[in-house]
Protein backbone atom coordinates (compact mmCIF):
# COMPACT_ATOMS: atom_id res chain seq x y z
CA UNK A 1 0.00 0.00 0.00
CA UNK A 2 1.07 3.38 -1.13
CA UNK A 3 1.67 6.27 1.77
CA UNK A 4 0.63 9.47 1.43
CA UNK A 5 3.88 10.95 0.91
CA UNK A 6 4.42 9.13 -2.72
CA UNK A 7 0.65 9.48 -3.40
CA UNK A 8 1.51 13.33 -3.02
CA UNK A 9 4.88 12.30 -5.01
CA UNK A 10 3.51 11.01 -8.24
CA UNK A 11 0.20 13.80 -7.63
CA UNK A 12 2.93 16.44 -8.49
CA UNK A 13 5.45 14.53 -10.87
CA UNK A 14 3.67 16.14 -13.64
CA UNK A 15 4.06 19.59 -12.58
CA UNK A 16 7.77 19.12 -12.14
CA UNK A 17 8.86 18.32 -15.65
CA UNK A 18 8.24 19.85 -18.59
CA UNK A 19 8.79 16.74 -21.17
CA UNK A 20 11.82 14.72 -19.77
CA UNK A 21 13.59 17.91 -18.40
CA UNK A 22 12.90 19.07 -14.50
CA UNK A 23 12.11 22.29 -14.25
CA UNK A 24 14.08 23.00 -10.92
CA UNK A 25 17.10 22.00 -12.63
CA UNK A 26 19.38 24.33 -15.18
CA UNK A 27 19.38 22.75 -19.01
CA UNK A 28 22.39 22.70 -20.29
CA UNK A 29 21.95 20.51 -23.30
CA UNK A 30 24.39 17.78 -24.31
CA UNK A 31 24.83 16.03 -27.61
CA UNK A 32 26.01 12.98 -26.26
CA UNK A 33 22.95 11.31 -26.15
CA UNK A 34 20.63 8.74 -27.60
CA UNK A 35 17.13 6.82 -28.03
CA UNK A 36 17.22 3.97 -25.85
CA UNK A 37 15.79 0.37 -26.89
CA UNK A 38 12.31 -0.37 -27.20
CA UNK A 39 10.80 -1.40 -24.24
CA UNK A 40 13.60 0.15 -22.15
CA UNK A 41 12.32 -0.60 -18.58
CA UNK A 42 14.11 2.99 -16.80
CA UNK A 43 14.43 1.16 -13.08
CA UNK A 44 17.55 2.11 -12.22
CA UNK A 45 19.64 5.21 -10.83
CA UNK A 46 23.45 5.46 -11.37
CA UNK A 47 25.39 7.71 -9.14
CA UNK A 48 28.77 8.54 -10.19
CA UNK A 49 31.22 11.15 -8.94
CA UNK A 50 33.31 13.84 -11.31
CA UNK A 51 35.73 16.63 -11.19
CA UNK A 52 37.71 18.64 -13.89
CA UNK A 53 40.58 18.66 -12.86
CA UNK A 54 40.72 15.98 -10.18
CA UNK A 55 39.70 17.44 -7.07
CA UNK A 56 39.10 20.75 -8.37
CA UNK A 57 35.69 22.03 -7.63
CA UNK A 58 33.64 24.81 -8.68
CA UNK A 59 34.79 25.66 -13.00
CA UNK A 60 33.23 24.89 -15.82
CA UNK A 61 34.65 22.08 -16.59
CA UNK A 62 32.40 19.18 -16.40
CA UNK A 63 29.80 21.24 -18.25
CA UNK A 64 32.36 22.04 -20.86
CA UNK A 65 33.05 17.93 -21.14
CA UNK A 66 29.71 17.03 -21.04
CA UNK A 67 28.98 19.44 -24.09
CA UNK A 68 31.86 18.67 -26.01
CA UNK A 69 33.49 21.98 -25.31
CA UNK A 70 36.47 20.97 -23.07
CA UNK A 71 39.55 22.86 -24.10
CA UNK A 72 41.79 19.73 -23.96
CA UNK A 73 45.28 21.75 -23.80
CA UNK A 74 44.12 23.81 -20.42
CA UNK A 75 45.20 21.06 -18.09
CA UNK A 76 47.97 18.24 -17.88
CA UNK A 77 45.53 15.70 -17.36
CA UNK A 78 42.97 16.44 -19.75
CA UNK A 79 44.80 15.02 -22.49
CA UNK A 80 44.15 11.42 -20.55
CA UNK A 81 40.38 11.96 -21.38
CA UNK A 82 41.25 13.63 -24.90
CA UNK A 83 38.19 13.30 -27.57
CA UNK A 84 35.80 11.56 -24.66
CA UNK A 85 32.36 12.07 -25.82
CA UNK A 86 29.86 11.46 -22.39
CA UNK A 87 26.88 12.79 -20.44
CA UNK A 88 24.77 12.09 -17.69
CA UNK A 89 21.28 13.21 -16.76
CA UNK A 90 22.14 15.49 -14.22
CA UNK A 91 25.03 16.54 -12.34
CA UNK A 92 24.78 18.36 -8.63
CA UNK A 93 27.45 20.41 -7.40
CA UNK A 94 29.02 20.76 -4.31
CA UNK A 95 26.58 23.77 -3.46
CA UNK A 96 23.48 21.90 -4.13
CA UNK A 97 23.11 23.30 -7.92
CA UNK A 98 21.70 20.76 -9.95
CA UNK A 99 22.15 20.92 -13.93
CA UNK A 100 20.69 18.67 -16.06
CA UNK A 101 22.13 17.49 -19.61
CA UNK A 102 19.97 14.97 -21.45
CA UNK A 103 16.82 14.28 -21.41
CA UNK A 104 15.57 11.63 -18.96
CA UNK A 105 13.67 9.59 -21.47
CA UNK A 106 16.91 9.66 -23.54
CA UNK A 107 19.83 7.53 -22.89
CA UNK A 108 22.39 9.58 -21.72
CA UNK A 109 26.30 8.02 -21.97
CA UNK A 110 27.59 7.64 -18.25
CA UNK A 111 27.48 4.03 -17.79
CA UNK A 112 29.47 2.75 -20.38
CA UNK A 113 30.14 -1.58 -20.09
CA UNK A 114 28.31 -2.71 -16.82
CA UNK A 115 25.89 -4.76 -15.61
CA UNK A 116 22.89 -5.02 -12.74
CA UNK A 117 20.30 -6.91 -11.71
CA UNK A 118 21.12 -9.52 -14.20
CA UNK A 119 21.14 -7.01 -17.48
CA UNK A 120 23.99 -4.96 -19.10
CA UNK A 121 24.58 -2.30 -21.21
CA UNK A 122 23.18 0.05 -17.87
CA UNK A 123 23.09 3.36 -20.41
CA UNK A 124 20.25 1.51 -21.84
CA UNK A 125 17.41 1.15 -18.66
CA UNK A 126 19.33 3.99 -16.04
CA UNK A 127 19.31 7.79 -14.93
CA UNK A 128 22.99 9.10 -14.60
CA UNK A 129 23.65 11.56 -12.25
CA UNK A 130 26.95 12.70 -11.54
CA UNK A 131 27.98 14.09 -7.97
CA UNK A 132 30.96 16.76 -7.80
CA UNK A 133 33.23 15.29 -6.01
CA UNK A 134 36.61 13.07 -6.04
CA UNK A 135 35.95 9.16 -5.73
CA UNK A 136 37.36 8.63 -2.00
CA UNK A 137 36.33 11.49 -0.42
CA UNK A 138 33.50 12.94 1.17
CA UNK A 139 30.59 14.87 -0.35
CA UNK A 140 28.17 18.04 1.02
CA UNK A 141 25.15 18.23 2.66
CA UNK A 142 23.48 20.37 0.20
CA UNK A 143 24.37 17.35 -2.49
CA UNK A 144 22.68 14.95 -0.09
CA UNK A 145 19.80 17.24 -0.08
CA UNK A 146 19.54 17.58 -3.89
CA UNK A 147 19.97 14.49 -4.32
CA UNK A 148 17.27 12.94 -2.21
CA UNK A 149 15.09 15.61 -3.54
CA UNK A 150 15.73 14.40 -6.94
CA UNK A 151 15.73 10.65 -6.24
CA UNK A 152 12.18 11.43 -5.30
CA UNK A 153 11.32 12.97 -8.19
CA UNK A 154 13.08 10.07 -10.66
CA UNK A 155 10.88 7.44 -8.99
CA UNK A 156 7.46 9.31 -8.86
CA UNK A 157 8.25 10.13 -12.96
CA UNK A 158 9.67 6.53 -13.54
CA UNK A 159 9.30 2.98 -12.24
CA UNK A 160 12.56 3.04 -10.17
CA UNK A 161 13.27 0.08 -8.46
CA UNK A 162 17.50 0.08 -8.05
CA UNK A 163 20.03 2.81 -6.96
CA UNK A 164 23.63 1.65 -7.17
CA UNK A 165 27.33 3.47 -7.99
CA UNK A 166 29.05 3.07 -11.18
CA UNK A 167 31.25 1.27 -9.02
CA UNK A 168 28.70 -1.55 -8.51
CA UNK A 169 27.67 -1.46 -12.12
CA UNK A 170 31.26 -2.04 -13.42
CA UNK A 171 33.38 -3.32 -10.57
CA UNK A 172 37.63 -2.85 -10.85
CA UNK A 173 36.95 -0.72 -14.18
CA UNK A 174 35.00 1.80 -11.93
CA UNK A 175 35.40 3.38 -8.42
CA UNK A 176 33.04 6.20 -7.71
CA UNK A 177 31.19 7.68 -6.42
CA UNK A 178 33.41 5.78 -3.82
CA UNK A 179 34.05 4.76 -0.33
CA UNK A 180 33.14 8.41 0.89
CA UNK A 181 29.40 8.92 -0.27
CA UNK A 182 26.98 8.02 2.81
CA UNK A 183 24.91 5.03 1.03
CA UNK A 184 23.02 4.85 4.04
CA UNK A 185 23.09 8.31 4.65
CA UNK A 186 21.27 8.47 1.43
CA UNK A 187 18.73 5.29 2.36
CA UNK A 188 17.56 7.30 5.69
CA UNK A 189 17.07 10.50 3.84
CA UNK A 190 14.34 8.79 1.36
CA UNK A 191 13.28 6.23 3.37
CA UNK A 192 12.93 3.12 0.80
CA UNK A 193 13.59 -0.56 1.79
CA UNK A 194 17.34 -1.31 1.88
CA UNK A 195 16.33 -3.69 -1.45
CA UNK A 196 16.15 -0.44 -3.71
CA UNK A 197 20.55 -0.10 -2.65
CA UNK A 198 23.07 -2.31 -3.22
CA UNK A 199 24.88 -4.93 -0.82
CA UNK A 200 26.20 -2.08 1.58
CA UNK A 201 23.29 -0.54 3.15
CA UNK A 202 21.31 -2.59 5.72
CA UNK A 203 17.55 -2.61 6.71
CA UNK A 204 15.48 0.07 7.69
CA UNK A 205 12.15 0.59 9.68
CA UNK A 206 11.34 3.68 7.20
CA UNK A 207 10.17 1.60 4.21
CA UNK A 208 8.03 4.23 2.17
CA UNK A 209 6.18 1.18 0.38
Amino acid sequence: MKTPRVDALKAGAAGDWDGGWLRTARAVASPNFGPRPDGARIDLIVLHSISLPPGVYGGPEVEQLFTNQLDWSAHPYFGQIRGMEVSAHFFVRRTGELVQFVDAGARAWHAGASCWRGRTNCNDDSIGIELEGLEGESFEAPQYATLTQLCEQLRARFPIEHIAGHEHIAPGRKQDPGPGFEWSRLQRSLGWDHRYFPGCVGTTENASD
